[in-house]
């Protein structure tokens, strides 16, 4: 699955990404709204991470849904 595909069935991926990163909110998922870089940088404010590492992480979540 490649982001367009997410980011066009955001509302749907929601439980997808909270399985994945539990620690993000609703109001967190509204403001990423399927943009890519802003799941990254709320990865990076929730969890601590530095972005090179919330980017991997989403990289090996895409190939998961793409399996």
């Amino acid at each position: 699955m490649n982001w367009d595909q997410i980011a066009g069935n955001w509302k749907q991926m929601n439980g997808k990404v909270r399985e994945q990163w539990g620690k993000l909110t609703d109001d967190d998922l509204t403001v990423v709204e399927g943009k890519r870089d802003q799941l990254i940088g709320r990865i990076q404010e929730r969890y601590g991470v530095a972005k090179e590492h919330a980017e991997k992480q989403v990289q090996a979540w895409e190939k998961t849904l793409s399996s």
